[in-house]
C-alpha cells in the first residue's frame, strides 16, 4: 500500500469507551452519496470515531517506518501505547467497502490524511473531506487532531512536543489502524508535519504516495501580515486568559481589539468547548504550554532535506495561496524549483501550485479552488 479544517467546531469529544471499537457494518446499497459511520449515525455519510485502545509494548521504529509502505505492519501487540494514540475521524465514500480496521479480508481503500495546523483541530477538514467523499466514493478520509490540539488534547504525550513526535503520533495511527495512506495533506504546521512523517518513513515506498503541503515551507518561518495570523503573539495572549470563559463573543471581541482579524479570531473560538458542569460556560479544549512548545518546534525545524532529495515513488507538492505574500520569499520559490527538477531526475516528484484569490486559510477562503487542485491526486480511483 502506498504511503502515505471546513467544519466550525471542534466541541465533539472522543469517548474511552469506545477502544477496541470497529466500524460499523453498512449494509445499504452503495451510492454515490457518502456515508458517514458515527455514534450516533448520520444516514449522509459514514465518520467513524476513536479512541484508541492501550498496547503492551513499545513501538519499534522500523515498524512505524512500515506503517507508510506496506499494509502487512504486523500484529497488534507490535504497537505500543502507555495510553490512547489521537483523536479522529474518518470520513468514507459510498462505495468503501472495508467496514472493519481489523479486517484485512476486503480489499485495500484508497485513504488519504488531512493534518490542520497550530490551534486548529480535525474538523477544519470536516466539510471539505465530506465534499472529496462525494466526489471520490471509494476514498476514505482519515482527519486527525494533532498532540495538544482538539479532542487529543487530553490524551497524554511524553515530551518534546515537537513536528517530529507529532508526525510519529499520525504514524503510529495509521499503523494502528492498519491502513497505509495515498495521500497526505497538511495545511501551515501541519504540512511540515507531512513531511516529517515522509522523512521518518521506510525509503523507497512501496507504491506512489503524494504529499501536499498548503501554505507552508520546509524551512523557515515568516508570520503573517495584516489580516493574517501571527501564532506566537496569538499563543502569548491566548496564555493570559481564563482557562474558562462565559462567553464566546467577549473572546472575539478582546481578540480582534489586540489586533487579530476576524477569521483568526473566529478559528481560535472553535476551540471552546461546553464545560461538563455549565452549558453557559466554556474551556480551552487545547493544551496551549504543548501547543507553544509545538509552534516553537515549527520555527526551528528544516525539512528542505527530503524537499531535495525526494524519495523514490514520492511526489511532494506545494501550495502557495495567492495572497499570502508574508510567508513566501524569492529564495523559497528558485529553492523549490531547483527541487523540481532534481526530483524528476531521480525518480520522485515536487511541483508548486498557486492557489489563486485565498488567504493563508485556504480551504475556507478558496474551497472551489482547491477542491480542484487537489482533486488530481484522487482521479485514479473514481467511479
Amino acid at each position: 500500500m502506498p504511503l502515505f479544517t471546513n467544519s466550525s467546531t471542534c466541541f465533539t469529544a472522543v469517548n474511552s469507551s469506545h477502544r477496541n471499537s470497529t466500524f460499523l457494518s453498512n449494509s445499504h446499497k452503495a451510492t454515490t452519496t457518502p456515508r458517514i459511520l458515527r455514534f450516533p449515525q448520520n444516514e449522509d455519510f459514514n465518520v467513524s470515531r476513536f479512541d484508541l485502545s492501550h498496547s503492551r509494548s513499545e513501538v519499534k521504529d522500523r515498524t512505524i517506518s512500515m506503517a507508510l509502505v506496506h499494509d502487512t505492519v504486523g500484529h497488534q501487540e507490535d504497537v505500543a501505547s502507555s495510553s490512547s494514540i489521537l483523536a479522529y475521524d474518518l470520513v468514507q465514500g459510498a462505495l468503501v467497502k472495508w467496514s472493519s480496521v481489523m479486517d484485512r479480508s476486503l480489499p485495500e481503500t484508497p485513504t488519504a490524511v488531512f493534518l490542520h495546523g497550530i490551534l486548529g483541530c480535525r474538523k477544519n477538514w470536516g466539510t471539505f473531506a465530506k465534499r472529496l467523499a462525494r466526489e471520490f466514493p471509494m476514498w476514505q478520509f482519515l482527519l486527525v487532531d494533532l498532540r495538544c490540539h482538539g479532542d487529543s488534547a487530553s490524551i497524554k504525550k511524553r515530551d518534546p512536543h515537537t513536528v517530529a513526535s507529532a508526525a510519529l503520533d499520525v504514524l503510529k495511527l495509521v499503523r494502528e489502524l492498519r491502513i497505509t495512506p495515498r495521500v497526505l495533506v497538511g495545511h501551515s504546521f501541519g504540512g511540515k508535519v507531512v513531511l516529517s512523517m515522509v522523512d521518518q518513513a521506510a525509503k523507497p515506498l512501496a507504491r506512489p504516495v503524494r504529499a501536499w503541503i498548503l501554505d507552508a515551507t520546509p524551512g523557515k518561518v515568516r508570520a503573517g501580515g495584516d489580516g493574517e495570523d501571527h501564532p506566537a503573539e496569538l499563543i502569548s495572549l491566548l496564555s493570559t486568559l481564563p482557562k474558562e470563559v462565559s462567553s464566546k463573543k467577549d473572546i472575539l471581541k478582546a481578540l480582534i481589539q489586540q489586533g487579530f482579524s476576524n477569521d483568526v479570531a473566529q478559528r481560535v473560538v472553535t476551540n471552546l468547548r461546553p464545560t461538563s458542569s455549565s452549558s453557559s460556560c466554556f474551556s480551552w479544549v487545547f493544551d496551549l504550554k504543548g501547543i507553544s512548545e509545538m509552534y516553537q518546534s515549527y520555527e526551528e525545524t528544516n525539512l528542505w532535506k527530503i524537499v531535495e532529495d525526494v524519495p523514490r515513488g514520492v511526489h511532494i507538492n506545494f501550495l502557495k495561496a495567492e495572497r499570502s505574500l508574508h510567508r513566501w520569499a524569492l529564495e523559497d520559490l528558485q529553492r523549490i524549483h531547483v527541487a523540481e527538477e532534481i526530483a524528476f531526475e531521480g525518480g520522485g516528484g515536487v511541483e508548486m501550485h498557486v492557489l489563486e484569490d485565498a488567504g493563508h486559510w485556504v480551504h475556507a477562503d478558496n474551497p472551489d479552488g482547491l477542491f480542484r487542485i487537489l482533486s488530481s491526486s484522487f482521479q485514479g480511483s473514481r467511479t
